[in-house]
């Protein structure tokens, strides 16, 4: 079984070592560092992974799934012939995949590892003997090393003890893995938000210890605001001693005993414990360990003023230095928050050549467009107002279709927009409107009954011939899937329920769908 602080095989380091040089030692306290205290996804192995000549699964997978792979160098480190198979695949996907690696020169220098020279050479000296008759496999060993020594690391010799190389080492890991930005991969990233990351910098004031600050991320539904701030905790929250993030703030408080989950939630994420008290009945003693933390704390979607008093009250209930970002599309709920002037950051939409690309990244799976299908495109682009959401679900709707859908398609966006009245429900409909009957019934199911359902649980739920629908709807972006959970954006669904309530909207009883408590008891009582 792995030590790491992860399960799912995605790490952020990747730790290649000797176990008998270090392993208790200097990797331990390196791994403590960047694990426990920077809270960095590290993968240190365990030695039961080593059996035999080849690299285990588990170990395949953790070196594949790291961003960086930090390769300590020991004096019997070339002894193993495990350590010297894991450089090879560090180095592969350094070639494949880009992976960073910091070359760490412990006990050692680089150019005993570059000319296999001292007791490291010795030790290389011995595994030569074992494999004396796979004379290309020690070729392979000896030029991973020569390759690997050229790179820029850390000497111990460098420095007067362990401490202060542990220290640097997770200083440049933090740099590089800063450099290595949010992903915006055409599939599912959001073209822009490196920019908008940049633009909200200097409203989180990282430089700044000594007071706890709101920031707010603020605009309409659909413009990026979650992905955003999913964006900035996952590049700042290493910099602070515990993090959470508490999503759909507004959709929980609408349950009974929401926000006293959130906040159990908050406590336990943060603390790295569980914890069954909320509100008044928090032990006076767990507070104060709040209030000695620097915490990064992010409320996605918060729509009252009441919400945020609930879950963060008093500023000075958090630890100097600490942020607090909160999403909401509206602007109010900031502003009357203790009557205090806030940072704002607004999330506007993105600009046309931005939105451009994000909508053929959907129409076309590429980032450009074919060239009879280009004003078309720029057409249905310019209705859309740069709003990442409606790109995305009118250019998977358009997708692999011929040009007199999209001629259609055109015709409906510009009857909607010559009225005076339109929001973005109604030009998300376009997309809803072109779906089969069976699909569209099923939509509505998910945005009345399953969002955030286990996807297995839905589809054994429907009929044989309805299992490619959920597929059909992931395709055209008005589903996605997440841990294997469905997950509906807050705007799709508000619009299927929207789409449900115009059934009937004085009588919910001849609707076909009844998912809120209050209306179905109103229906029952009155059927009685």
């Amino acid at each position: 079984m792995a030590s790491s602080s992860s399960s799912s095989g995605n790490y952020e380091v990747f730790l290649n070592f000797r176990g008998e040089d270090t392993r208790t030692s200097f990797t331990c306290h390196l791994y403590d560092n960047l694990y426990e205290r920077k809270k960095i996804r590290t993968f240190i192995d365990d030695e039961g992974l080593r059996r035999g000549d080849e690299i285990s699964p588990a170990l395949l997978n953790a070196i594949q799934g790291s961003k960086i792979s930090v390769v300590i160098f020991s004096k019997d480190y070339a002894s193993s012939k495990w350590c010297l198979h894991e450089l090879l695949k560090i180095l592969e996907c350094k070639k494949m995949k880009g992976q960073i690696i910091i070359p760490v020169f412990y006990g050692v220098s680089p150019s005993d590892v570059r000319h296999q020279n001292g007791t490291f050479g010795d030790g290389f000296d011995e595994l030569k003997k074992q494999f004396q008759d796979k004379p290309e496999m020690v070729l392979k060993w000896r030029d991973a090393l020569t390759e690997t020594s050229h790179l820029a690391g850390h000497e111990s010799a460098k420095f007067r003890h362990d401490a202060q190389l542990v220290n640097k080492i997770v200083e440049d890991v933090l740099k590089k893995l800063e450099k290595i930005t949010v992903s915006t991969d055409s599939s599912n990233g959001l073209v822009g938000l490196n920019s908008r990351i940049e633009q909200i910098k200097p409203f989180l004031c990282m430089d700044s210890s000594d007071t706890v600050q709101i920031v707010g991320i603020w605009g309409m539904g659909g413009i990026g605001k979650t992905t955003l701030a999913k964006a900035i905790f996952d590049q700042f929250s290493h910099e602070f001693e515990g993090s959470c993030f508490v999503s759909d703030v507004r959709g929980n408080s609408e349950t009974a005993g929401g926000l006293e989950h959130l906040q159990k939630q908050m406590l336990s994420t943060t603390l790295s414990e569980k914890l069954e008290v909320a509100g008044p009945n928090i032990p006076h003693f767990t507070k104060e360990r709040v209030r000695r933390m620097k915490l990064l704390i992010v409320l996605d979607d918060v729509n009252e003023v009441g919400q945020l008093k609930r879950l963060i009250g008093e500023l000075d209930q958090f630890g100097q230095g600490s942020r607090i970002v909160v999403t909401t599309r509206d602007k109010r709920v900031l502003e009357k928050f203790r009557g205090e002037e806030k940072k704002i950051y607004r999330v506007n939409g993105l600009e046309f050549e931005e939105a451009f690309e994000h909508f053929c990244n959907f129409a076309f799976k590429e980032n450009h467009c074919p060239e009879d299908l280009n004003w078309h495109s720029r057409s249905v682009v310019s209705y859309t107002k740069g709003n990442p959401l409606v790109l995305e679900v009118l250019g998977s709707s358009l997708c692999l279709k011929r040009k007199s859908h999209w001629g259609k398609v055109l015709h409906d966006l510009n009857r909607i927009c010559e009225s005076e009245i339109h929001d973005i429900y109604d030009i998300l409909k376009i997309s809803f409107n072109k779906l089969t009957p069976r699909v569209k019934s099923i939509f509505l199911d998910i945005a009345c009954f399953f969002e955030g359902e286990d996807k297995d649980f839905v589809a054994s739920i429907l009929d044989d011939s309805e299992s490619d629908v959920l597929d059909i709807l992931i395709d055209k972006s008005l589903v996605s899937i997440s841990g294997n959970f469905l997950n509906m954006h807050d705007i799709l669904q508000e619009m299927g329920r929207q789409i449900v309530r115009q059934e009937s909207e004085k009588e919910p009883g001849k609707r076909s769908r009844l998912w809120d408590p209050k209306e179905i008891s109103r229906v029952l009582k009155h059927n009685k």
